[in-house]
């Protein structure tokens, strides 16, 4: 690795440590002909399937796009930050291990609900409105009495959402 204070092409590892989650290696190097130390960071380059958008452009797969998504769902929602985190790198993996060339962005988006459906159910609720096109109150009924049917809810989730179809309606009337 070239150094980046002189560009003399020789440097030395001096130490090496495994990030906490196993998926970094940092290591710390020094120039042989400067002495001048530095830090990198060494991660697994994957490749990630091109995403192919509806109106059938493709593009590279950006993870900052679905961390991006799941923010706008779970804002001003109770969810931590890791789980956050855990349910975006549940995302990557499952389009890492399609073996997939090109994934449709509906897919990637059926992907983002399930794991928002396991996290919090208004985000989830939230995300499908927007990326199902819900059109008026009753579509977001039918979503929620899916919902209710297909996963035990603690009271105060459904609370929230019944909460948010009658603001729903208030709005329509």
């Amino acid at each position: 690795m070239h150094c980046p204070f002189c560009q003399h092409a020789d440097t030395r590892v001096i130490d090496s440590r495994v990030s906490e989650d196993g998926a970094t290696i940092r290591r710390r190097r020094e120039c042989e002909a400067c002495g001048e130390r530095f830090s990198t960071l060494e991660t697994v380059e994957l490749k990630l399937p091109a995403i192919v958008k509806s109106d059938g452009t493709r593009e590279a797969f950006d993870q900052r796009k679905v961390r991006a998504g799941f923010d706008r769902a779970l804002q001003k929602r109770a969810v931590a930050e890791d789980k956050i985190e855990a349910a975006v790198r549940a995302v990557v993996h499952q389009l890492r291990i399609s073996g997939e060339r090109e994934v449709p962005s509906i897919k990637v988006g059926e992907f983002v609900m399930n794991e928002l459906r396991k996290l919090d159910h208004v985000g989830y609720v939230r995300f499908a409105s927007v990326y199902r096109s819900f059109e008026d109150v009753a579509d977001f009924r039918e979503e929620i009495e899916k919902l209710e049917r297909e996963l035990p809810a603690s009271t105060e989730q459904l609370q929230l959402l019944g909460d948010v179809i009658a603001l729903a309606k208030k709005k329509k009337g």
